[in-house]
């Protein structure tokens, strides 16, 4: 073979390496964006039904926060003697039953609403074990107005929380 025929065969073989390089492109091209509306298609659909499970969970989460809140748990949960440790361990079995009812819901929460809800309901219990070991504490009656008198001076550890979870909320509606 000599130089020209060398040089016709990659004349007329060039346009076809070139026409299957294009068309290879365009098909990649093609099937990743096929690829991404199926994607975003079952996203969507997914979002269809899980939204209103994750506000569900959401919801069940502020009732939770709004059922430990130092003010209204001592409403709710009238103490069974004049002894203030089994009034500050009822209180604590309380929070801990509510927080294990609810535990499954965090699969539907970010990492860091939940770590909120967590500090919520370990810094109320900290708030009862702090006041249940005052020495002025001498009946059930005198830890409920002890925990309610720090109620009145600071905010409850719960509306953090609460705070968070409708912060989340609202940027998922």
């Amino acid at each position: 073979m000599n130089e020209t025929e060398i040089l016709d065969l990659l004349y007329t073989i060039l346009p076809a390496i070139i026409v299957g390089l294009v068309s290879f492109y365009f098909f990649r091209t093609y099937s990743e964006n096929e690829e991404n509306r199926r994607r975003f298609l079952i996203l969507r659909e997914n979002q269809k039904t899980s939204l209103p499970i994750r506000l569900q969970a959401y919801e069940r989460l502020a009732l939770f926060l709004e059922r430990i809140s130092p003010g209204k748990i001592l409403f709710r949960v009238k103490p069974n003697s004049e002894d203030a440790d089994m009034y500050a361990n009822l209180l604590i079995a309380n929070i801990e039953q509510e927080f294990e009812h609810n535990l499954a819901q965090q699969i539907y929460l970010s990492n860091e609403c939940w770590d909120y809800v967590k500090t919520a309901k370990n810094a109320t219990i900290t708030m009862v074990r702090n006041a249940a070991g005052k020495e002025t504490v001498q009946n059930a009656d005198d830890l409920r107005q002890i925990i309610l008198k720090n109620l009145m001076e600071k905010q409850a550890p719960t509306d953090a929380a609460l705070s968070f979870i409708k912060k989340e909320v609202k940027s998922l509606i």
